[in-house]
């Protein structure tokens, strides 16, 4: 989710947009000549001015597309996944600068968001929203808490194909997160918090829970605190051992978030694989 097309659509359709108009009120060549006898140019600015015009209306203020590139939020989204992002539920920005002109909402605890990276925003990442502006998050050997309340987590049967190519056991539960219930998939044996922070020793980039207070280190990675700033959200992938989020690189700031990740429309494996639609649904 590293490329913004709006930097092609945005360009295209100001320029149609201007060439239509200066053979509407300069050129006149359609006017004069008709339809079909006028330059090349100006019969496409015709054409597909409106046509761009409307998708950019689309893709900007209402409904975008994405595709999923990693397995950050398995179970709920897969590698492969495309998704279709509800761009005014978060309010209404302009395209490419992400400005926001019209408040309508904000995320709810365990919404699906897309949001530019802090660190890069040029790149989108997509994960679930767990702390919203004030709370108080803490993890005690993988427990949540938020303000004090414990997040009830259910442990289930399930599993995926993709599993086997892990090396340690997949372990699920299910998470209730406000009006949300949803997957989370573990890795038996694991904390990536901890292989991150020894690592990051050596070249002094901790990841963020490491550094906002010494309750990491002092309970050895197994234990961390945070509070969510005002204006900015604490976000976590459901595949939480193999998943970059809040808790390595800090907050999402209000103004990087695009939209509200609402349904699957379809699904498509690497290569010359038929598109799938049974993973169709909205995402929870």
């Amino acid at each position: 989710m590293d490329f913004d097309f709006n930097l092609i659509l945005v360009p295209a359709t100001l320029l149609f947009f201007g060439i239509w108009l200066l053979d509407k009120f300069v050129f006149k060549q359609r006017a004069e000549k008709g339809r079909g006898n006028e330059n090349f140019i100006i019969s496409w600015a015709y054409d597909f001015w409106p046509v761009l015009a409307v998708v950019l209306v689309l893709r900007s203020f209402f409904f975008e597309p994405f595709n999923i590139p990693s397995d950050s939020m398995v179970p709920t989204l897969e590698t492969g996944d495309y998704i279709l992002v509800n761009k005014y539920q978060y309010g209404v920005r302009l395209p490419i600068t992400n400005t926001k002109i019209l408040d309508i909402g904000e995320p709810k605890r365990g919404d699906v968001a897309v949001f530019r990276y802090p660190a890069n925003p040029k790149i989108s990442y997509i994960k679930r929203i767990i702390g919203l502006p004030g709370d108080k998050i803490e993890s005690d050997h993988g427990q949540l808490f938020i303000n004090g309340q414990k997040v009830t987590q259910t442990p289930t049967q399930f599993s995926r194909p993709k599993d086997i190519y892990d090396t340690a056991q997949s372990i699920y539960y299910y998470e209730t997160m406000g009006e949300h219930k949803h997957l989370v998939r573990l890795l038996e044996g694991q904390n990536t918090l901890v292989s991150a922070f020894n690592y990051a020793q050596k070249k002094q980039d901790l990841p963020y829970v490491a550094k906002a207070n010494d309750r990491f280190v002092k309970s050895n990675g197994e234990n961390w605190e945070v509070i969510v700033p005002k204006g900015h959200y604490f976000a976590m992938g459901d595949n939480r051992d193999q998943s970059a989020d809040s808790r390595f690189w800090g907050f999402v700031p209000e103004e990087n978030l695009t939209g509200h990740a609402i349904y699957i429309w379809m699904h498509k494996e690497p290569g010359l694989k038929v598109p799938s639609f049974s993973h169709n649904g909205t995402i929870d």
